[in-house]
Order: C-alpha cells, then structure tokens, then sequence
C-alpha cells in the first residue's frame, strides 16, 4: 500500500481550493507578472533565500515552472474579491514522508489573516492527500509573525536546525492534524 501510494506522490495534480476570502491553486505561466510584482520586494526577497533580488519575469517563469516536476508546487494566493494575486505558498516533496510548506505575502495583505487562512486551507487538503507523510516547515525563531502562525496552526518546534541556515524545522503535530 505505501508503494502504490508512493509512486501516486505528485503535487502537479493537487487540485485548488477556496477559502471565505481567497482562491488558491497552482502558479501558471499567466501568473508570472503578477507574481514578479508580488515577489520583487527586499522584504520578500530577503527573507526568503532561494529567491533572488531583484526578483525578475524570468525568475517569475523559472519558479512557476519548477511545478511541472511534481516534487514542488508554488501556489498563488488570488483574494476572492479584488483577484488579486497577494500571497504564495510553496509546497515540497521531501524525501518519501514529508512535505515542507513555505510562503510569503504582498505588503498590502500583511497583517490582514491571508496567510493563516490559505495555509489552513492548503493543511487540511495536504493531510487529505499525503496522510502517511508528516508536514514540516522551516522557519527563522526571530520571524515572531511566521513563527507564530505555524504554531497557532498545530506546529511545534522539533529542536532540528534546517537545512537552510539560521532557520529551524517546526513540524504539524498529528493531534492538531485535521483541523486548522
């Protein structure tokens, strides 16, 4: 059963979803300008160590279409309302029992809730989907607006450093699994 399970391991088929607010599904080639505009902040760069600064259209098109290997998926966060794209959550394949989620959100939507509601979201249908791997985030202590957003959503602290450095691995605890 985990083989077939396994070998089904592709995040290029995890369908959208809609929350109250947002709307959130896989990047397309469509999305790059928006996503470079989104993206191209030092706030959001340098935050994030695998994005470069400036933030380009190619780097824009390169990051939406590493998605295509199913091993990664960049989700757009788009509001409901205006369809504006204001948010990314990155989903990881790691290894053969865990998925790694990051994100980042524009400047205009920080502090107004979109990135618990659409990592909520994306949590329940990623146990839904992968129920035999563990979810994981890596993030930096000092971050207290992350930091405390995955720990209200069910995280805790595994005392591991990640691999990418300054940050540690926080992982969703199976008793706050299926609800966000």
């Amino acid at each position: 059963m985990f083989r077939r399970a396994a070998q089904s391991d592709s995040l290029a088929t995890l369908p959208g979803l809609e929350t109250e607010r947002l709307r959130i599904a896989a990047l397309s080639a469509r999305d790059a300008e928006a996503l470079r505009r989104l993206t191209d902040d030092p706030a959001i760069t340098g935050a994030v160590d695998f994005l470069p600064e400036p933030f380009t259209l190619a780097d824009a098109r390169g990051l939406i279409a590493s998605g295509r290997r199913g091993s990664d998926r960049f989700n757009g966060v788009w509001e409901r309302e205006s369809r504006a794209l204001v948010a990314v959550v990155g989903t990881h394949l790691r290894g053969e029992s865990a998925i790694e989620i990051g994100y980042w959100v524009g400047g205009s939507a920080r502090g107004r809730g979109i990135a618990t509601e659409a990592v909520a979201g994306l949590l329940v249908l990623l146990a839904r989907r992968f129920p035999y791997r563990s979810i994981v985030a890596e993030c930096r202590p000092g971050n207290v607006a992350s930091w405390g957003l995955l720990r209200k959503l069910g995280f805790e602290d595994t005392g591991e450093d990640g691999h990418r450095p300054g940050r540690r691995v926080l992982m969703k605890t199976d008793s706050a699994r299926t609800s966000p």
